[in-house]
């Protein structure tokens, strides 16, 4: 059954202006993402991947078209949204409970100290993080200070998380311990989730729905529906199907990073 639509893409196009001219990156895309989804969007580098996230978060507006949370036009950053970055996004001068409290002291989710504590404490204990409770992000691993930017997030509870290659930063074992991290937190909250990746792997195992985008400017190459129920753990990865899939998704984005590499070899000839 097809879930009630959060975020709407409706006929979106962006351009950034060029020392030639306008330069497209985002060209006429339509997509929904319903609630409770996690959603994928998988493509070249430098396809507008992130541009689009952007959007969502308030950050830019496109030059046509729309981009729509719960049927209203976006026109700004808000607290439904939290975005987390590949470069942990945690302020170094707080401690974890600090920057964990710290969207708790904004004006937009302001709560009483005792209610703070409460919330710091929750979200600590989800991320492992309540023995590290006044340490400095300085003292913590790049995986760690990962579960820090998630908790930050998580704390003023948006209805929306936008995560821009979370993971990308992280070795292999910590990624993936990562992964199954944020998949048990999501059972536990539930959010709608558009996750932007490099990985096809990841984006496999993670996501109800994977978007794939054409190279610059882009498009929408395919959609794909993940067959796989939650909740999911890593023997996954064993499954015939989920090794058919990867295949299928990836041959997806290699045509479109050789499509890219014409672009660039017919541009600088």
């Amino acid at each position: 059954m097809k879930r009630p639509a959060r975020i709407c893409f409706e006929n979106v196009a962006l351009e950034f202006p060029g020392k030639d001219g306008p330069v497209k990156v985002v060209d006429n895309v339509s997509y929904e993402i319903g609630n409770g989804e996690f959603v994928s969007i998988i493509g070249p580098s430098g396809c507008g991947k992130t541009t689009m996230m952007n959007m969502v978060a308030g950050f830019l507006q496109p030059t046509s078209g729309r981009v729509l949370v719960d049927g209203e036009p976006v026109k700004g950053p808000g607290p439904d949204r939290g975005v987390i970055f590949q470069e942990y996004g945690v302020f170094p001068w707080l401690t974890v409970r600090e920057n964990i409290a710290f969207g708790l002291t904004l004006s937009a989710n302001r709560k009483a100290k005792a209610t703070r504590d409460e919330i710091c404490n929750r979200y600590m204990k989800l991320m492992g993080l309540g023995d590290f409770a006044d340490a400095y992000p300085k003292m913590l691993s790049g995986g760690m200070r990962q579960r820090l930017a998630i908790a930050r997030a998580y704390a003023v509870k948006p209805q929306f998380l936008l995560m821009d290659e979370p993971f990308g930063a992280l070795d292999a074992q910590t990624r993936a311990h990562m992964q199954d991290l944020l998949l048990q937190a999501l059972q536990t909250e539930g959010k709608t989730v558009m996750l932007i990746t490099h990985s096809v792997e990841e984006a496999v195992y993670m996501s109800s729905r994977i978007v794939v985008m054409t190279a610059r400017p882009t498009r929408i190459r395919e959609i794909i529906e993940v067959p796989f129920p939650y909740p999911r753990d890593p023997s996954l990865h064993e499954d015939p199907l989920f090794g058919q899939l990867r295949s299928r998704v990836r041959s997806l984005v290699m045509r479109e990073y050789a499509a890219q590499a014409r672009q660039t070899h017919e541009t600088t000839d």
